[in-house]
């Protein structure tokens, strides 16, 4: 009998569900777009109503389309978008979703700076706290509404709320909860010197069971199985980050591989048999039981493609044809070595300041739209290429990667990469990697692969590789060099203007 596998990805926008058999084709895809709401300046959150509401439509969906009997999928992964918060009330109802390009706790985590905060968490966690990390958001709550911290029964992140709908499980996995600084890193574990050090002392029992990620969690209850179609007592293993779930669903499993994913996020990652201990690390996830991941990362990648097209390119583009296929053509028709603007993708700030915007700088008057969109596909590799020199900086070595994300189906932008980056660039078969990720250590968990390695070496494979043009590197090399001393010379001036806004 053939055995399929359904892979989740829980993003900040949307959520997908793939059936894949056991050689990682895909079956069956189904997609569904969730709102965000913002009804704060820095405050972003959805409704977890809607966001399982979308879980139950794209597995049905999924199912419908294919011919795959639903006692034929033999395990169910989820993988979700980290950091944020999701929380249970303490009646395991919906309370509250905090999506991770939340910036309210900027002035907590400011403070904590200056209160040598960070110090006392590195030694635990090897990380320090920054504005959408869980923590920092509960230990906002815990400032600034203490009646809804009161109400808080469970703190999930994404994918462990979907999880936990399908299951009733009350769990989460070492990825995530490492990922988002509340695991001691190297013991894997939950600690109360941890927790104190973030003023959450008293909310170890808003913990939920930590577990490893191919491990299963639970099985699909019969009112799950009535309203999605699935088959009651599938199994559900406790899934993954989703930035360790597309390095491993494109096929970068090995020690000193590096996964770079251009997705709301700018994710660029290396694997590590040993945790990085350099405090210039933005982020350490736990890999498995005896590997970790290095991870440099900011709200600064495709995230300003998708604003661009939103605003000014999907409400009119022609029958049939995609606003990022518009936008694609567009940067092909400029010259790279011609005379552009600089683009700063920090819409939702920049890692080491949360106050940042995003802007262009040396527009003229002979500048087209293509030269503005060009400059916007630069800025972003270029965050990212900041982000891979501070890897490097901290003895990682980064000699090729592999690019996924939403930014990999573009016709240009993986070269771009590989020019600004100085390294081949290859774009994995499948552009769901999230998802085929989460598949990988579903099927880990019930035996169909003897590991992540092996899984991915079942259900991944290369598509296109991009070799780095050595001809317009010099080009590169000074409009790099420009974008970071305006980065360098903004920093001021968006401090001022965050503080004047503050004041009126």
């Amino acid at each position: 009998m053939q055995q399929y596998i359904l892979g989740l990805d829980a993003g900040n926008t949307v959520i997908k569900a793939i059936i894949f058999d056991t050689a990682g084709r895909e079956l069956a895809l189904a997609a569904r777009d969730g709102r965000s709401c913002m009804p704060k300046p820095g405050h972003v959150e959805r409704d977890l109503g809607e966001l399982w509401r979308n879980a139950v439509e794209v597995i049905r969906q999924c199912l419908d389309q294919s011919d795959v009997d639903p006692g034929d999928i033999a395990v169910i992964g989820c993988a979700g978008h980290g950091n944020g918060l999701y929380a249970l009330d303490r009646g395991g109802d919906p309370l509250l979703g905090i999506q991770s390009l939340d910036t309210r706790a900027i002035a907590i985590v400011s403070e904590w700076a200056t209160a040598g905060v960070g110090d006392r968490t590195y030694v635990h966690c090897l990380q320090r706290p920054w504005a959408a990390q869980t923590p920092s958001l509960l230990a906002w709550l815990k400032r600034h509404d203490l009646a809804l911290f009161a109400r808080i029964g469970t703190v999930f992140l994404c994918k462990d709320f979907v999880v936990n709908r399908l299951t009733g499980a009350r769990s989460t996995e070492t990825s995530d909860m490492s990922g988002c600084g509340l695991l001691h890193m190297s013991e894997r574990r939950y600690e109360r010197e941890l927790l104190a050090a973030y003023g959450l002392d008293d909310c170890m029992e808003l913990l939920p069971n930590v577990m490893e990620a191919s491990d299963i969690a639970g099985h699909i209850t019969r009112d799950v199985a009535a309203v999605t179609g699935l088959r009651a007592g599938t199994p559900v293993v406790a899934g993954l980050f989703d930035v360790v779930a597309s390095a491993i669903g494109s096929g970068v499993t090995s020690t000193g591989a590096a996964s770079i994913i251009a997705g709301t996020w700018s994710i660029n990652q290396v694997i590590t048999e040993e945790p990085i201990r350099d405090p210039s690390i933005f982020m350490l996830s736990t890999f498995d039981p005896v590997r970790y991941l290095a991870i440099e990362s900011s709200a600064t990648s495709a995230a300003n493609l998708e604003w661009i097209v939103r605003e000014f390119f999907e409400h009119a583009p022609p029958a049939g044809i995609s606003p990022f296929e518009i936008c694609s053509e567009l940067v092909a028709s400029v010259d790279p070595a011609g005379d552009m603007p600089i683009y700063h993708p920090f819409l939702y700030g920049s890692q080491h300041n949360g106050k940042a915007r995003a802007g262009f700088y040396g527009i003229a008057g002979w500048h087209t739209r293509a030269h503005m969109l060009r400059a916007l596909f630069e800025g972003v590799v270029f965050e990212h290429r900041r982000h891979i020199e501070t890897l490097r900086r901290a003895g990682a070595t980064v000699s090729q990667a592999v690019l996924s994300g939403g930014g990999s189906r573009s016709a240009v932008w993986p070269q771009i990469f590989a020019d600004v980056l100085g390294v081949p660039v290859t774009v994995a078969r499948s552009r769901e990697t999230g998802a085929l990720g989460a598949a990988i250590a579903a099927g880990t968990g019930v035996g169909l692969f003897a590991d992540f390695s092996a899984g991915a070496a079942a259900m991944t494979a290369p598509d296109r590789c991009y070799q780095p043009n050595s001809e317009i590197a010099p080009a590169y090399e000074q409009r790099y060099r420009l974008y970071g001393e305006i980065n360098q010379a903004m920093g001021p001036l968006w401090d001022r203007i965050a503080s004047e806004r503050t004041t009126n």
